[in-house]
């Protein structure tokens, strides 16, 4: 298979020519996409670089890091590459764990592979406890929003992706900025694509993270809201009705008229200084309860029910059909 490596360009000057050097040879093209950068870390690749593999990429105007690595993605499928390997310019990536990230996907056992910082905790001694704990809280919200209840470290950005994934992929859609990585999870759920976590350890050096606290405060969480009733809509209802789409149904119209019920009743209550029978508290509590069992049971059926069967092998067994037709 042909590999590729996309590098994004944001005033990453100081590393860039130094992870371009440490690519191995098993990659045959590199995407460098100058994102509008103002250190003109392009130019200075183009220049610089004596790597006949390297081709600069540039932006007129700013699209941020997801805005960068489609132009690469859309360039890679019209190169007919097979493989794209997102690395980042700023040197916390080491180039040489390729073949990781490779691997699972040329075995035919995953779509999607990406970094994760959280398989060696002694690797995690060099990470901030900010990052530490974001990135924690982030892993739980992104699990429950994509259906990857395996996955950690969502914003990790080392990924590799295999071009039958690429293909269906609306790559129009995904978000530009900083909530890429995360919607690259769900995007991949809506496709039950096989994502796998690759270890790696935590590198940090002297760059600055243009990810702020803000972003991950205020400009997520609504992100991962709308992310995650999609998911349920598409999986549940739109492709699919299992046992799991009436638990879900079932247990919060059940949740519904015992709060409906008891929230009433409890009300009336304060306002007649009546105290409310065995019977009318044991109507509210029943619904509720049941209702709660069956979404914890609709729960379970979402964290067992992860992808497992590649969307290249589908695929490629969907050819084999026809040709053999």
């Amino acid at each position: 298979m042909r590999i590729a490596v996309a590098i994004p360009c944001y005033k990453v000057k100081k590393h860039i020519l130094d992870v371009i050097a440490r690519i191995g040879d098993d990659v045959d093209t590199i995407y460098v996409v100058d994102d509008c950068c103002p250190e003109q870390s392009g130019s200075h690749v183009s220049q610089n670089s004596t790597d006949s593999r390297v081709k600069v990429i540039y932006h007129v105007q700013n699209q941020g890091v997801g805005g960068a690595i489609v132009t690469a993605y859309q360039q890679a499928l019209d190169d007919d590459i097979d493989i794209v390997v997102k690395i980042d310019g700023d040197g916390q990536m080491d180039p040489e764990l390729l073949p990781h990230f490779v691997a699972p996907i040329l075995r035919g056992e995953a779509d999607y592979t990406k970094g994760s910082r959280f398989f060696a905790l002694e690797s995690l001694t060099t990470m901030p406890f900010v990052r530490k704990f974001g990135n924690a809280a982030l892993s739980f919200i992104n699990k429950v929003s994509s259906g990857y209840w395996q996955v950690m470290d969502p914003t990790n950005g080392y990924t590799a992706i295999h071009r039958q994934a690429l293909q269906l992929m609306p790559l129009d859609k995904l978000s530009q900025r900083y909530f890429f990585e995360s919607d690259m999870l769900f995007r991949l759920g809506t496709l039950r694509a096989v994502v796998q976590d690759i270890p790696m350890d935590a590198v940090y050096d002297d760059e600055e993270s243009n990810l702020s606290i803000k972003k991950v405060l205020v400009d997520f969480p609504p992100l991962y809201i709308k992310a995650f009733f999609k998911r349920v809509f598409y999986t549940y209802f739109l492709r699919d009705f299992n046992g799991a789409s009436m638990k879900l149904v079932l247990g919060l119209l059940l949740m519904l008229i015992g709060s409906v019920w008891g929230g009433a009743h409890w009300i009336g209550s304060i306002v007649s200084g009546d105290e409310a029978t065995t019977g009318t508290v044991m109507l509210a509590v029943l619904p509720l309860i049941m209702g709660f069992q069956l979404l914890l049971s609709a729960i379970d059926y979402d964290m067992t029910h992860a992808p497992k069967r590649p969307l290249q092998r589908w695929f490629s067994c969907t050819r084999r059909k026809k040709d053999d037709g």
